[in-house]
């Protein structure tokens, strides 16, 4: 036989191959091949976190299938399991489809649906018939679709035992995911990015299985850059190891403010706010005359008083229309009124950079319960985490307006967040959070960055 037909026989075999067993073929994707270990046994998990420049969101490169590819997803902390665009650029020897009567599909939802491909003749990732169907949401565009339950390997590195540096990587062979069609990642998500990894308390999302699986402690810890070319991470597991090695000058687990934790039938993480205040006056609770426009949007699902979501698919903190409005009012009154300019949009707030270059924006406050005391804390939001740079010459106010009907009445956005240590402690229901940072003359990236191999 020639060398030729060889050639020729071997490529119909491997399509034949990825045919009968639901896998794509692709040229485009850009493989790894990070060294797994099989016989280790991690303590933290660690999933480095870049930050997009053109949206703010965090995102990360997560290893998946075989041979192992790098899929950038966008980071919901609220998503309750991780989806991935199968339907462009996905190949895998490892890929499977869970019946929709399997255990996989048990454990990934209680309704137990099955899922049928239509407008395919070829099975594929993602189009299989007698499937198990899950729903995957666009957290930006809040687009829902049918998708398929999946399996395949994940991968992910372990922190080293001597300080930030990335260990050993190990992986999950049977990690469970969904697999979406590629509209559904069409519109609103950062460029590139493939899909959403999800950390909310959902069954199968990312923190709950690499705790089943690795034997972790149920608790991660989020820690993002504000700097787009340096490196914040999730890391995965107890960090309280991790901490002491970050900074001789102060100890980060006794710079964390712990307050109750509060997960949605959803998934979705709440923590309870006292008030919000600015240099000291309250602007929520909103006076008695305006709460009855608050509505049911006042309370978490689980009617909680002062619900404040946490979030890293929204920008900046986003306020209910009444709530902001006075925040808007007493904030401005209290920043030179002669340096605002006409707003910049999503923004209600802004002023030219020059004429508040050498003014200090004013203290904002969140005040909240200390876990199992009665003794009430501030959690301030200051400098760069309140203020944006909207355009050339333009700083805003980084907290926008989000109606009516919001998804709750206080959303902390990664503006907020980053350059902070946030710890969520599923164990015993509390978020630890810690103050800026940038005050210690530290950042995300020199703490977590976790540049270099041990």
């Amino acid at each position: 036989m020639s060398k030729m037909a060889s050639k020729l026989l071997l490529t119909i075999t491997y399509l034949s191959f990825s045919i009968l067993f639901g896998v794509s073929v692709s040229t485009t994707s850009h493989h790894s091949h990070p060294p797994t270990t099989t016989n280790y046994k991690p303590n933290l998990l660690v999933l480095p976190v870049h930050k997009d420049p053109a949206t703010g969101l965090p995102w990360a490169h997560v290893h998946k299938r075989t041979p192992m590819t790098l899929v950038p997803l966008l980071l919901d902390l609220n998503g309750n399991h991780m989806w991935i665009n199968c339907q462009t650029h996905y190949a895998s020897r490892t890929y499977q489809a869970p019946s929709c009567h399997s255990t996989q599909c048990s454990t990934a939802t209680t309704t137990q649906t099955c899922h049928t491909c239509v407008g395919s003749s070829l099975p594929r990732p993602g189009c299989h018939n007698n499937t198990c169907a899950l729903m995957s949401t666009n957290p930006i565009t809040k687009q829902i679709v049918v998708s398929e339950l999946a399996q395949d390997v994940l991968a992910i590195n372990a922190a080293a035992n001597n300080g930030p540096r990335l260990g050993p990587t190990v992986s999950d062979p049977q990690f469970l995911f969904s697999c979406a069609p590629a509209s559904l990642v069409q519109k609103g998500l950062p460029n590139k990015v493939e899909g959403v990894v999800g950390l909310g308390h959902g069954p199968i999302s990312l923190p709950n299985q690499l705790a089943s699986h690795f034997g972790l402690q149920r608790q991660f810890t989020l820690c993002l850059s504000r700097n787009p070319t340096s490196t914040g991470a999730v890391l995965f597991g107890d960090p309280q190891k991790l901490f002491g090695y970050t900074n001789k000058k102060f100890d980060l687990s006794r710079d964390l403010l712990y307050t109750p934790l509060t997960v949605s039938p959803q998934g979705e993480y709440y923590m309870e706010i006292n008030s919000l205040r600015i240099n000291g006056r309250s602007v929520f609770p909103v006076s008695p005359s305006s709460s009855s426009l608050l509505s049911s949007s006042l309370y978490s699902p689980s009617g909680m008083l002062g619900a404040t979501l946490i979030s890293t698919t929204a920008p900046y903190m986003v306020l209910h229309h009444t709530i902001f409005e006075t925040f808007r009012q007493v904030f401005g009154k209290q920043f030179p009124m002669q340096g605002q300019v006409n707003a910049v949009a999503p923004f209600g707030l802004c002023y030219d950079s020059k004429r508040i270059n050498n003014a200090k924006p004013p203290s904002v406050d969140m005040v909240v319960k200390v876990e199992k005391s009665r003794r009430e804390v501030s959690w301030s939001i200051s400098g760069d985490n309140l203020m944006v740079q909207a355009r050339p010459g333009v700083t805003c106010l980084g907290v926008v307006n989000g109606g009516t009907n919001p998804r709750a009445a206080i959303a902390i956005g990664t503006r907020q967040l980053e350059e902070k240590v946030v710890v969520f402690d599923l164990v015993k229901s509390r978020v630890g959070l810690s103050s800026s940072l940038c005050s210690r003359g530290r950042s995300c990236s020199d703490l977590f960055g976790f540049a270099n191999k041990s």
